[in-house]
């Protein structure tokens, strides 16, 4: 038993030591080559990458939370850079252009979360059906209760009503373009107006991230983790590669 605890305290120093390391990359990486936030950027998807993979071999609920910590890290860096120039963020020229097709106001939209746990719990109660139906619990994303799908439909209806605020609030925005023929005074009070809109926006996104882990068990939690995760890397790759220059024909 105490050979067993020591074995665990030893790995579990190694993985601070590593995780340690890692930060000190990233920010050695920023410091010698970052462009502000898009620099940034792209190393934040590397370093996603690299955490999601760590999560689905390891499935360790502390590597879990190292992942939504990288989430927070993210927003607070965005959240610095809309204070300074909030329509650069709504443009977005970090992201790529397929990143940016599929943006609500710079960002992933949040009720796609829901579309995506409940996809996952198709595929996933459909490959377990035949124990499931003989009584055997899988704990995936497959194995929902009536109870979390309840809950869960019940935080989609009231996310859905917060997204259509914002939604309604940047259309607001849009429909004041008479604004910008006045003062230059009017123009910059008209893009701080951006501000709380992003904000709200980005807070939602999060938001809705942990909410949702906080219904589902920790198995569940880190399925999901890595199915989002895998989800906004592969757009990116995608959109990278799309966006690759291309020699032309002669």
């Amino acid at each position: 038993m105490r050979r067993k605890e020591g074995e665990r305290d030893r790995n579990s120093e190694r993985g601070k030591k590593v995780e340690g390391r890692r930060e000190r990359r990233m920010k050695h990486r920023c410091a010698s080559g970052c462009a502000g936030f898009g620099g940034m950027y792209g190393i934040w998807f590397e370093e996603l990458q690299s955490l999601v993979e760590k999560l689905r071999v390891e499935r360790r609920e502390e590597v879990m939370e190292k992942v939504m910590w990288h989430h927070q890290k993210y927003y607070e860096a965005k959240a610095k850079e809309t204070e300074k120039d909030p329509l650069k963020v709504l443009k977005s020229p970090w992201a790529t252009s397929m990143e940016r097709s599929l943006h609500w106001i710079s960002g992933w939209r949040p009720t796609t979360a829901f579309h995506l746990i409940y996809t996952e719990s198709s595929v996933l109660f459909e490959s377990h059906i035949i124990d499931i139906l003989q009584g055997f619990h899988t704990g995936d994303l497959g194995d929902l209760s009536p109870s979390q799908f309840r809950r869960v439909s019940e935080l989609q209806c009231d996310t859905v009503k917060e997204e259509n605020a914002i939604t309604e609030e940047m259309s607001e925005w849009q429909d004041s373009v008479s604004e910008i023929m006045g003062p230059a005074s009017h123009i910059n009070h008209k893009i701080g107006r951006l501000l709380p809109i992003i904000k709200k926006a980005d807070d939602l996104r999060l938001r809705t991230l942990r909410s949702l882990l906080s219904l589902l068990s920790p198995q569940q939690s880190i399925e999901f983790l890595i199915a989002s995760s895998q989800l906004l890397v592969g757009i990116r790759l995608w959109g990278l590669n799309h966006d690759r220059p291309r020699p032309t024909s002669t």
